[in-house]
């Protein structure tokens, strides 16, 4: 079952974005994927867009707001957080302080660390993809 919407990517870091893009490509991912390099970027993207994205993966650390401070703005809209767009963390540094606070003072439904190894990175987005293919949410059911 495909789902049609972008996955958007927030990721600031230009050769994690390319390696994201090169392994979604081999895992021959349908959607739409587009990247922003700052949360506030994303925002005015998903404030705008009448798609329905089908995933948000976004890094912790990024200039301007960071990762954490970008989905509390996103739960915090009504009209975003109405979309109920699966949102997952995917990060170099998993900090338990960052964990600990996307689980408790947020709606995720993931916060992952990158690896340096290229196969585990694939594996985790093959599973990161497959899941919320049959998984429902509020859009779906």
């Amino acid at each position: 079952m495909a789902r049609s919407g972008p996955i958007i990517i927030i990721e600031d870091d230009y050769d994690d974005q390319e390696i994201i893009h090169d392994i979604l490509k081999e895992l021959e991912v349908p959607n739409n994927i587009i990247f922003f390099t700052n949360g506030s970027d994303g925002l005015k993207y998903l404030k705008t867009t009448n798609e329905q994205p089908f995933l948000i993966i976004c890094d912790v650390n990024l200039p301007g707001i960071n990762g954490l401070e970008f989905k509390k703005q996103i739960d915090n809209d009504s009209y975003l957080r109405q979309k109920s767009i699966p949102f997952v963390f995917l990060t170099t540094s998993a900090s338990r302080d960052a964990v600990n606070k996307a689980f408790t003072e947020m709606i995720v439904q993931g916060f992952f660390e990158k690896s340096s190894s290229l196969s585990e990175l694939k594996q985790m987005l093959k599973t990161i993809i497959e899941y919320w293919k049959i998984s429902k949410n509020p859009n779906t059911a």
